[in-house]
């Protein structure tokens, strides 16, 4: 049995939904049915989700989309309008959808490329065309991931964990080579200031140095008195 779907009340997620025609039939391969599909997408963009992409087979579609309020919510104004829109515009009044539909929560950048992918070479792998491109009932319209997404599960924790580390990571890269990080800056004022120390030792050495280099030079020029003149006196005493 499968579990019942999370009901989400909010626009911080992203779906991949897909739904089938009812019996496979394809419907959408007659231009007025595809095209009428498209118009239903288009009512509901900005107000009931944000439509992302999408890709419209003849038997089935796959959307990406943000819904405003939930999955379920979007997938019924889809759904159910194409049915009420179908019924006045062709004229049609049997069914057209399977019951129920598939969801998948996207869970990062790499899960949102991947199921863009996925709805790019859907008509490729179906041999309706040979270039995505070509294909007329495809959009690619907001492409760009969602930067307000957030992450499921368990995940979530280790996922902030990691931003951090990246950001950590990108500090390093982005800090200039000669800084030093605030955490040293006072070890650095310390030893700066030992390194000062011993220059103020050799500023006191030096005028030690030069006090005691006077003192000799005095005493140098009272020994060359002394001889003057004990020298004087003996060639007077001569």
């Amino acid at each position: 049995m499968r579990p019942s779907r999370e009901i989400i009340r909010s626009n911080e997620f992203a779906y991949f939904v897909s739904t089938q025609t009812e019996g496979r039939k394809p419907f959408f391969r007659h231009e007025r049915w595809a095209r009428l599909m498209l118009a239903t997408l288009n009512h509901y963009d900005g107000t009931g989700y944000k439509l992302h992409a999408y890709v419209v087979m003849p038997d089935h579609l796959h959307l990406l989309i943000s819904p405003f309020e939930s999955v379920e919510k979007a997938a019924q104004l889809i759904k159910g309008g194409f049915s009420f829109r179908a019924k006045r515009e062709l004229l049609w009044h049997g069914g057209i959808w399977q019951p129920g539909f598939t969801d998948h929560r996207i869970r990062d950048v790499e899960d949102w490329q991947e199921h863009l992918a996925y709805i790019r070479n859907n008509p490729v792998n179906a041999r309706l065309v040979n270039d995505g491109a070509h294909y007329e009932f495809m959009g690619m319209l907001n492409i760009v991931f969602p930067q307000g997404l957030k992450p499921t599960g368990l995940a979530a924790e280790d996922y902030v964990r990691a931003k951090a580390r990246t950001l950590q990571s990108e500090a390093r890269i982005d800090s200039p080579q000669g800084l030093k990080p605030a955490d040293f800056i006072t070890a650095d004022v310390r030893a700066e200031a030992c390194t000062l120390q011993p220059e103020s030792s050799l500023t006191s050495s030096g005028t030690a140095e030069a006090v005691h280099f006077q003192s000799n030079s005095k005493s140098n020029d009272n020994s060359k008195g002394s001889r003057n003149s004990a020298n004087l006196i003996q060639e007077v005493e001569q």
